[in-house]
């Protein structure tokens, strides 16, 4: 590059958050590459569950229909007493949610990845170095560069911005010398992977088992997968337990011999961990790299790349546009609040699940079925934190808040808001008002023709928070609503960040 960089963006760590956003990146013209240690795409799953929000932010990629052809919708998630009580149930449905999309889908990480990374190689503005392990790096003022060893000899890249997606084991975190608050759940557990092949002797929605005498936990994953998890009791050690035969053993009960086959054996500590700091001067955490929650809400993955859409958005008004590099500094506020709701949510669960002594856990059971019977058990679904801190027009209704994505119908295909109203941030006006503004957004009265199959839902929503207008971020939170032009003039205005 001319101005000295080989890059925009340098990101340390190419699974789905890292490729995710280099994508987005990418596609807004900043220039970016992702290096990754391995030289393949890990083969066996990971992840297996994003919720509706991250299906939506597929869709903004191009690769929701792709990524729903290899994942499975589930409706339920049910967490039983060991004679098979209902301790407590979040139903899903097998209908749209608030962004348009089915509210839980559990995938095949292999797949996913596999369709970003295509997706990826057909962005001329970003690319994968395969086979780059990093080993060091110097901030400067103006730069970041990055020390790698590649099977070519020493590779050196310098970027304006350097953020780790690298995982639990964060290299760029650790180099950073960025501590981490330890939320104190730390459990070993045998995941055993499965490949499906009688699908009818498995059970059809998510379970988790809350039996003293060994936790378990069983999932339904995309393209042809099913997941078992164990809690190891005290005194097993992860050789003796990642065996055939006693997987065999934990099976049995399930009854799926011939059913499935095994794919993979592996134990895994489920951990509650966040970074003190997600940014340090030119360097960002996200993903993994930021925050380790147990899997029994599904987020990990969700989080990570709910980081990198807010990353994303700032950055690509940074560098092309020259906003003010301080907009980073409204990642943290805005993401962290988010993820700690998200994690007591899963630590909630796991300390549900995880009791192995008979006596509380017979009172856990009779606790959780009287709530249940009373009407005081969990919502139907789980909720996540808004936005309450950040580049947010705080004190106006709605604020912070995530912004529903309708749909319409066309001689048979689906049409969502996203399609029409394409990327970048959004101003919807109730009147014909106008409002200028040079910073890419996007203003639309409700009356245009092209929102016309959404009308009547978009002026519902804006009845129903007594808006005249709604201003909506590329990530597709609520900037805030009120007067359009006073929303466009606090976007793009004198006082914004983007100045």
């Amino acid at each position: 590059m001319a101005d000295g960089h080989d890059c925009d963006v340098l990101i340390i760590g190419g699974g789905p958050v890292g490729i995710a956003l280099a994508l987005m990146l990418g596609r807004k013209g900043v220039r970016v590459i992702v290096t990754e240690k391995a030289t393949e795409i890990y083969p066996l799953p990971r992840a297996a569950h994003v919720d509706h929000e991250i299906m939506r932010l597929f869709q903004s990629l191009g690769l929701a229909d792709e990524i729903m052809a290899t994942s499975r919708v589930s409706t339920r998630y049910d967490f039983l007493s060991a004679s098979g009580e209902v301790l407590m149930r979040f139903e899903f449905g097998d209908g749209s949610s608030p962004s348009g999309w089915p509210a839980s889908n559990m995938i095949h990480q292999p797949s996913l990845e596999a369709s970003l990374r295509k997706a990826l190689a057909g962005c001329d503005m970003a690319a994968l170095k395969s086979g780059w392990t990093l080993e060091d790096f110097t901030e400067e003022s103006d730069s970041v560069e990055g020390r790698f060893s590649t099977s070519d000899g020493e590779k050196i890249c310098r970027a304006k911005y350097l953020i780790g997606c690298d995982g639990a084991r964060s290299t760029v975190r650790t180099l950073a010398q960025i501590g981490v608050h330890d939320l104190e759940f730390d459990e070993p557990w045998l995941v055993v992977d499965t490949i499906v092949h009688d699908a009818s002797r498995l059970p059809s929605v998510n379970l988790q088992i809350c039996d003293p005498a060994r936790p378990t936990t069983c999932v339904l994953m995309g393209n042809g997968r099913h997941r078992w998890e164990f809690m190891l009791k005290p005194g097993e050690q992860a050789e003796t337990v990642a065996t055939e035969s006693f997987v065999a053993e934990l099976l049995r009960p399930w009854n799926v011999v011939g059913a499935v086959s095994i794919e993979r054996m592996a134990v895994y500590r489920f951990h509650a961990l966040i970074a003190r700091h997600w940014r340090k001067g030119r360097i960002l955490l996200a993903g993994d790299a930021a925050h380790q929650m147990p899997p029994f809400a599904g987020q990990g993955l969700c989080s990570g790349l709910r980081d990198a859409a807010n990353i994303a958005r700032k950055l690509s008004a940074i560098l092309p546009h020259q906003a003010m590099d301080a907009l980073l500094d409204t990642y943290q506020p805005e993401r962290e609040p988010n993820v700690r709701g998200i994690i007591n949510l899963a630590l909630m669960m796991g300390r549900t699940v995880c009791i192995l002594d008979p006596v509380s856990a017979k009172q856990r059971d009779q606790m959780m079925l009287a709530a249940r019977r009373s009407g005081s058990g969990p919502p139907p679904a789980p909720e996540y934190p808004p936005i309450d801190d950040g580049f947010i027009l705080k004190g106006t209704a709605a604020a912070g808040t995530y912004f529903p994505q309708p749909s319409a119908r066309d001689d048979g295909a689906v049409m969502r808001l996203d399609d029409v109203m394409g990327d970048g941030a959004w101003l919807i006006m109730r009147d014909d008002g106008v409002c200028s503004t040079d910073v890419g957004l996007r203003v639309i009265s409700l009356n245009d023709e092209n929102l016309r199959p959404y009308q009547r839902d978009l002026a519902h929503w804006l009845d129903r928070h007594n808006a005249a207008s709604v201003l909506v971020r590329p990530d597709r939170y609520i900037f805030g609503t009120g007067a359009g032009a006073d929303l466009a003039n606090a976007w793009s205005g004198p006082d914004s960040a983007f100045r």
